[in-house]
């Protein structure tokens, strides 16, 4: 599965998110930046994001994925 993919089952998944995937194989990192995560908890916000390719993980298609999902205010803070 090419981290293209990925990134399109998270857009469409949690819509008017900013999404970056990178991978390594089966391996990704997808970085989630919405307001969707707003007041939510760490937890949740993967498991918002685990839920876009939930089917892909039961496949095999993806090995691993590590989450990074922020609201656009923490986003902003992060890269000043």
């Amino acid at each position: 599965m090419e981290a293209s993919e990925v990134k399109k089952c998270i857009e469409d998944g949690i819509p008017g998110a900013d999404v970056i995937v990178t991978a390594d194989g089966t391996k990704y990192t997808a970085i989630v930046v919405s307001k969707e995560f707003e007041g939510k908890t760490m937890i949740t916000e993967q498991k918002m994001v685990y839920a876009t390719v939930n089917e892909h993980i039961q496949s095999g298609a993806i090995h691993a994925l590590t989450i990074k999902a922020y609201t656009p205010e923490e986003w902003e803070a992060l890269n000043q």
